[in-house]
């Protein structure tokens, strides 16, 4: 049985609620998304059951409820990283846009995205088949640093760490999302450039940087200069 929007939205919201803020007894009300078609629906489906303490995902509506989570989000991050949506009409947009991500098409666009782990609202990305190894499948729009060699550059599109004092080091930086970026050398250190300073991190601080690739399919050549140092982790030769 295909299910509607809004039923999809009732999943999506009950799995919320259910795994990432632990609410134990959730009701109807809890469910501002719901009506009596959407619920109907979902029961016939088997995906909810109601109970005296209120309404459950089953087992069989789980998965469900968790892609319909991971398509939104994925949504959001394609919508910021790639079309620049405004923050202010990305939820508005994406809540669109994951109805039309069929089974495969988010897994496409999650290898497309470098499978991003979070939303741009900082909320996890349930993880779908392609991540298993992270599975290469066409060319990338955005990659994390560590992925890319020297000559590739483009743009920060956002920082994934879940250490605030690292969080806030990078950006204090500069390293900031929009700001250009280009790969000098991944070995010993990661060394890239942004404007005239030059930084160089260790491999799990690479891997924390996205990077929006710029549209070319071989590595541009980095101009030869000499620019300001700032050494985040001393290279070891």
């Amino acid at each position: 049985m295909e299910l509607g929007e809004k039923a999809e939205e009732v999943l999506e919201t009950l799995w919320i609620l259910t795994d990432e803020t632990k609410q134990a007894n959730i009701s109807l009300a809890d469910l501002k998304e719901a009506d009596k078609q959407s619920i109907e629906q979902l029961i016939a489906a088997g995906c909810i059951a109601l109970t005296d303490s209120g309404v459950k995902l089953t087992d069989q509506g789980r998965p469900l409820a968790r892609n319909v989570v991971r398509r939104h989000r994925l949504a959001e991050r394609l919508l910021t990283d790639v079309l620049g949506t405004g923050d202010s009409l990305i939820h508005e947009r994406a809540c669109k846009f994951e109805h039309i991500l069929d089974r495969g098409l988010d897994e496409s666009i999650c290898s497309l995205l470098g499978h991003p782990k979070v939303c741009p609202h900082g909320k996890p990305i349930p993880p779908g088949n392609c991540c298993n190894g992270e599975q290469k499948q066409g060319q990338r729009v955005v990659s994390a640093l560590s992925q890319l060699i020297p000559g590739q550059a483009g743009k920060v599109a956002y920082i994934h760490t879940n250490e605030p004092g690292q969080l806030q080091k990078l950006t204090g930086m500069g390293i900031l999302p929009g700001a250009p970026i280009s790969v000098l050398q991944d070995f010993p250190s990661y060394v890239f450039q942004i404007r005239q300073t030059q930084f160089a991190v260790d491999k799990e601080i690479a891997g924390s940087i996205y990077v929006r690739l710029m549209e070319t399919e071989t590595p541009v050549k980095v101009e030869e200069k000499k620019p300001r140092r700032h050494g985040w982790l001393t290279a070891k030769r």
